[in-house]
Order: structure tokens, then sequence, then C-alpha cells
């Protein structure tokens, strides 16, 4: 089997053989296959496609090309949840509690943010001592014994797609359908779970910025999940502005607190809702929606889940006192306004934009090497929809740096648009793919 010869069928439009795909991919893996062949081979399937049973193997092939994470010591069905990511998105920090509090177990591989916002372990670490670095075992004991846990991605799971990736990058083949899907279900197949939820975000700071282009990715993600033996679901949400109200990692982290307290924002709570009874009847705790929303609802109003919460945080050496008492989370120095140049409805967020606010202000990483600043964000005071009088904050800025935080407040003002009359109020779900 030759390299030239795949390269050639796929240009050609040819369908390519399960073992043709795992002859490239382990020959990648291994550095035997260069580059510029898989460059050519990766702009050859964006322009011809791949159907959907050479999705499935190449899929199947990127898990298989590292270590799968045996989770088969775990209790009960494990239901692991994942997002498209986007902004002020801190819906594991809730989620994995209200979850685990209903019984579920949560074993969840997470990693750290590049972009505009830290990851789901930058945020766990605004409480003091938190680690991930668990070996599997602790791993899973911690998993049977609270309920949840969640570690750092290896770089021995799904590997291939970590090289694939990087090439994709930089030859403008990021955005094929099959490309995209394959490389998130490689590492949720090789995380060991037996159901995946899927939150695949629409909208001007999601990665699919249409929502047909977000259906179709979903269509493909459930799809392969279905054909590799996983029961797989897709919630469509919308990214059109950011979720909640906080964008920045301590920030966010008080927030999924004050949600799990029973006060946050009704965006971000539904959204919980929404992906936690998805995992609940996954996982098979409730037969359908009505009753998986009222048993999370249930968890919220009696302090279970908060309590899960600080189970969580305490087996991974983190202070569990700071659950209780969020004002203990790192605080910016400088608190800013960000007031409303004129009166009207605030008809438009730049979602995307808003999170280069926080990149400025150093809420997340330019480089794999930056360090990022956990007491700095933005706090919305306004959404889209929401009336505002001239000189009321449509945010506040948090930094800790003056020229920093100016230059986020300019940057959020351009990114809004006041207008005379209210915009029409469009749904938060956009749909649900089974």
């Amino acid at each position: 089997m030759r390299m030239y010869d795949i390269i050639m069928k796929k240009r050609n439009g040819g369908e390519l053989s399960k073992e043709e795909i795992e002859f490239f991919i382990e020959g990648y893996t291994k550095g035997e296959i260069p580059d510029y062949q898989v460059s050519a081979l990766m702009m050859a399937i964006y322009f011809r496609k791949m159907t959907e049973e050479e999705t499935l193997a190449l899929t199947m092939a990127m898990a298989d090309s590292g270590d799968r994470l045996d989770l088969s010591g775990i209790r009960g069905i494990k239901v692991d949840k994942h997002s498209t990511g986007g902004v002020g998105d801190k819906t594991s920090l809730a989620l994995a509690p209200m979850v685990a509090a209903c019984g579920i177990p949560v074993a969840k591989m997470s990693g750290r943010g590049l972009g505009h916002t830290g990851g789901t372990i930058d945020k766990l670490e605004s409480f003091p001592g938190f680690t991930t670095a668990l070996t599997t075992q602790r791993f899973i004991e911690n998993v049977n014994r609270v309920g949840i846990a969640i570690m750092g991605q290896t770089a021995d799971l799904a590997p291939a797609d970590k090289k694939l990736y990087a090439l994709r990058d930089v030859t403008a083949t990021v955005d094929n359908l099959s490309l995209i899907a394959s490389s998130i279900m490689s590492k949720k197949l090789a995380a060991g779970a037996d159901a995946i939820v899927l939150d695949v975000k629409t909208g001007s700071g999601a990665f699919m910025k249409q929502e047909a282009d977000a259906k179709a990715l979903a269509e493909e993600m459930v799809k392969i999940g279905k054909n590799a033996g996983r029961r797989t679901t897709a919630v469509i949400s919308d990214m059109d502005q950011p979720l909640g109200f906080a964008v920045g990692n301590a920030l966010e982290v008080r927030e999924a607190i004050e949600t799990l307290e029973g006060h946050g924002p009704a965006d971000f709570l539904e959204l919980c809702l929404t992906l936690g009874s998805q995992m609940l009847i996954a996982g098979g705790k409730a037969e359908n929606t009505q009753e998986a929303e009222a048993a999370l609802r249930t968890v919220i109003a009696d302090g279970s889940a908060l309590k899960k919460l600080a189970e969580f945080v305490e087996a991974q050496g983190g202070d569990n006192n700071v659950v209780y008492h969020p004002e203990l989370l790192p605080r910016a120095a400088i608190v800013l306004p960000v007031p409303a140049p004129e009166s009207g409805y605030l008809s438009r967020i730049v979602c995307d934009e808003v999170g280069i606010c926080s990149l400025i202000l150093g809420g997340g990483r330019e480089t794999k090497e930056s360090e990022i600043d956990l007491s700095v964000g933005l706090v919305l005071r306004k959404k889209v929809g929401d009336y505002v009088e001239a000189g009321e904050p449509l945010a506040m800025i948090h930094a800790n740096d003056e020229e920093k935080a100016a230059q986020a407040r300019e940057r959020y003002l351009k990114a809004c648009a006041i207008a005379g009359e209210a915009p029409e109020r469009t749904a938060f779900i956009k749909g649900i793919v089974r």
C-alpha cells in the first residue's frame, strides 16, 4: 500500500477503504508518512468530502492511535459531555455536580484553554490547591467515591488527532465537517464513556457561525457515535452573545457557584438543564426530559449539587471552603464600567469580540506558554434585548492593568450596538439531534 495511491484515489473522488485510512493514520502517527503527503490528502478530502463509512473509519483509527481510557472500573453508565466552545462557557463547572448529584458518574478529561478564555482546568485552578494531575487509578477511585473526577488530557489520547489538527490549521483544511467531527469524536471515544452528550454552539462566538452548519456538524457527530456503538445526543445552543454574564476564569467559577445556589443566569441554567436532562436519560436515571429536569432542579434546591462541587474540589486537592465563600476567589484590582453611549435597546453583541476583550485583559492564552490571570475578565450588565439608559453600564471590566482595561472597554463598546427598537428574541436552544 502506498500513500501516493491513497492521495490519488481521494483526489479523483474515490472512497477510501478502512484499511487505507488505518494505513495513513498509523504511518503518520509513527512519523513514517511525511507532512507534505498528508497535507495533500487533507486538501483532497476537503474538496472531495468523505462518506459516512470513511468518516467513521477515520474517527476509529484516530481513537485507536494511542491509549484508550478503560473506565470499566467505574460503577454505572458513564456519560461524557463535550462543548464545541464559546465565550463564557463554564458549563462543566455547574453541570457535572448537578448530574453527579443525580447519580450519574462523571469521569471527564479536559484541557487548558488556547485563545480568548481558559479551559475547564484553568477555571478549576481558581480553587487554591486544585489539581488535575491524577493517576488513572485515583481518577477512577474519585469517580466511584465522589461521583466526579476531571483529569488533564494525556499526550497518548488520540495522538493522531493532535498531529492532524496542527497540520490542518496551517494548510486551510480545518473547515470540513468530516475532519471536524472525527477530531472531536476520536477523543471522546478514546476517553471511554458509554454515552456522549454534545453541546454544539452556533453564532458569532462559535466555531460554527451559521445554525445550518452547526446542525450539520451535530448530525455528523451523532452518526459517528451511533456507528461506534455509543448513545450520542447533540444539543444546538446559541452563542451569538456570551453565555451567562461572566467571562473570565474566576468570574465564571463564581457564576457557576451562584447557579448551583439557585440564582444563576437564565440562559446558563437553561443550558445546564437541557444538557443535564439528556445525560440523565442516557444514563438511565430518567425516562424523559420532564422527569430529568425535575431531578436536576431538586438537587439545586436542596443544596446537594453545591455540596457535590465542594466534595469534588476537596477530592482533587482544592480548598472547598471557597465553594461556600466565593468571595475568596481571585479578584482583580480594577473594576471599570463600560458606559452606554446612548439610550436604547442593546441589539447586538459581537460575541467573539467579547472573548478578545478577555484575552487583552490576560484571561486567555495567545500561545501555549502564556500565563493566565485567573482574576480578570468581564461581567455583562446588559444582554441583547435589554433596555439601557445613556451612561448606564453595559458591562464591568475586571482588570489588573489600567491600560489593558481601557483597551478592553473601547473594544467592548465597538462590539455592542444600540437601537431604538427591541430586537426579535430568538430561541436559546436551537434544537436537539438524537
